[in-house]
């Protein structure tokens, strides 16, 4: 029986916010604990904000910095927005596909296990302050201008889900490409809006039937709803 497991149970803690210490006119010291403040900083502002409604100088008084150190780091605002997606959208999507080649060492997997591997990575992201506040921010990225988003997007994850869209088309013989690539869009957009704290569940059931931290039981109800719609036969 295939089994897939995620290699980051919690994400690191969230750096201390502090000033930076200098030594003359050259970089601070800590410039590596520095520059994890600003992208924290920065990933919980444009996940609350948006691009556009972030200032980098709500950045900079966040992390306790210039923003003048924050050009230094990143260049440009886009710069600074580009790396705070990629820091965990890129590992996401290394670990996706770590996940579907263990898989498919041990034989053609099925619909529930590709659907699993595809979203544990992400789900996981819920056990940490900072991996919530970037669930929130790449639900958000589809809601953001397409000059801003696609290349991102698809820089994180085109190729990832491309493999993913092979894998789906293995495991159910006949499905074309459109149908592939329409049932893993639809996938995403699930799981986009469950992880990303939106609430809904604690509005709707009575108190003590649902916990928000049991991120197993989560990954459960989303792999079991998106396997019922993944294995519809085509135009069914």
């Amino acid at each position: 029986m295939h089994t897939v497991s995620g290699r980051r149970g919690t994400l690191p803690a969230s750096p201390a916010k502090s000033k930076p210490k200098r030594k003359g006119p050259g970089r601070p010291e800590g410039a590596s604990g520095v520059r994890e403040a600003i992208l924290d900083a920065a990933e919980c502002l444009f996940a609350n904000a948006g691009y556009a409604g972030t200032t980098l100088r709500e950045v900079s008084d966040q992390a306790h910095v210039t923003q003048a150190l924050i050009n230094y780091y990143f260049g440009s605002k886009y710069g600074l927005f580009e790396e705070v997606f990629l820091r965990r959208g890129a590992a996401v999507s290394e670990e996706r596909v770590a996940n579907l080649e263990a898989l498919r060492a041990e034989g053609t997997p099925s619909v529930g296990e590709i659907v699993r591997a595809f979203l544990l990575p992400t789900v996981v992201l819920r056990t940490s302050e900072q991996g919530r506040h970037f669930l929130r921010l790449q639900a958000r990225l589809h809601t953001e201008p397409p000059h801003i988003s696609y290349a991102l997007r698809d820089k994180a994850y085109g190729q990832s889900t491309q493999l993913y869209v092979e894998a789906l088309q293995a495991a159910l013989p006949g499905l074309s490409a459109l149908d592939a690539h329409w049932r893993i869009t639809l996938m995403v957009g699930t799981y986009l809006y469950a992880f990303s704290d939106s609430h809904r569940m604690e509005e709707r059931v009575p108190e003590g039937q649902y916990d928000a931290d049991d991120w197993q039981s989560l990954i459960d109800q989303v792999t079991a709803f998106v396997v019922g719609g993944m294995s519809v036969p085509a135009n069914a």
